[in-house]
């Protein structure tokens, strides 16, 4: 009867999940479907999974109508650089914060997690006085600035977590090898924080990359807008979509983040124990 029920169960898991992974599935499918459609199937009353006459006419279009590549380019340039300044930031802060703890420590963990809750629309307003102070608005640079501190709490708050997964006693097994302090962090800890890290620049990257309230206000001249905002231009005045180009675009705007997760997602699942065979 166990045993059976145990069955049961596990079938229910399964089913749930693929019922969760159709569900998370559906809208880019439709979004795959509809960049390839022409306007006659996209204007139909019964439509189809399938383009019945596929074309890549909305590709064509989206680029003659906006400057995708180039906003691309920005979006690469700002989610790359605040995906690597945040955890250059963020792994020794990490570390020190998981290795000494005290009241301080604590009381920054549960900032950083209080932080998240903040909502954009309450600090764009005091961070645009700030930039505009120091003469940051509309450029990369003042944005790029702008990804880093918001990601940065959660980015310290992952990082300290896989630090205190590290045994302590490997340290002081090479400290009592002689190792000098850096010379543990760098050939026994960062080995083992590489899957961390690796993530960390993930979230950071794909936060950055997919971000649009920041980049809307924040920059204003054409030639630095990022993706996202690029992708609203496709709307009308009257708020009317252009579907085909629009879906193209929307399109090809995911393929980096499913690029550079399909790349690294060995790492991350696999990093651990390479990091342990390293060590």
């Amino acid at each position: 009867m166990t045993l059976r029920t145990s069955r049961s169960a596990r079938t229910g898991q399964y089913l749930a999940l693929l019922a969760y992974l159709v569900f998370l599935a559906f809208p880019f499918l439709w979004l795959i479907s509809t960049a390839f459609k022409p306007p006659r199937e996209l204007g139909s009353l019964h439509p189809t999974w399938i383009p019945e006459n596929p074309t890549l006419d909305n590709f064509r279009q989206a680029f003659d109508e906006q400057p995708l590549l180039e906003a691309a380019l920005n979006s690469l340039t700002a989610a790359l650089s605040a995906a690597l300044i945040a955890v250059v930031i963020a792994t020794p802060m990490a570390y020190v914060m998981a290795r000494h703890r005290n009241r301080f420590s604590a009381a920054a963990t549960g900032w950083v997690v209080v932080s998240q809750a903040f909502p954009f629309v309450l600090v764009i307003i005091p961070l645009f006085l700030i930039l505009k102070n120091l003469h940051l608005i509309n450029s990369l640079a003042g944005l790029i600035m702008v990804y880093v501190v918001w990601s940065l709490p959660f980015a310290l708050w992952m990082l300290v977590g896989y630090v205190r997964a590290v045994p302590h006693e490997l340290e002081e097994a090479a400290a009592v090898d002689g190792a000098s302090r850096l010379r543990t962090l760098v050939s026994v800890t960062a080995p083992l924080l590489a899957p961390g890290i690796v993530a960390t620049a993930l979230f950071a990257f794909i936060t950055a990359w997919n971000e649009f309230f920041f980049a809307l206000v924040l920059l204003k001249t054409p030639e630095k807008q990022t993706l996202p905002v690029v992708l609203t231009h496709f709307l009308g005045a009257e708020g009317v979509a252009d579907l085909g180009p629009l879906a193209a675009a929307a399109f090809l705007a995911t393929l980096p983040s499913l690029v550079v997760f399909a790349l690294i997602q060995k790492r991350i699942t696999g990093g651990m124990t390479a990091g342990a065979v390293k060590a």
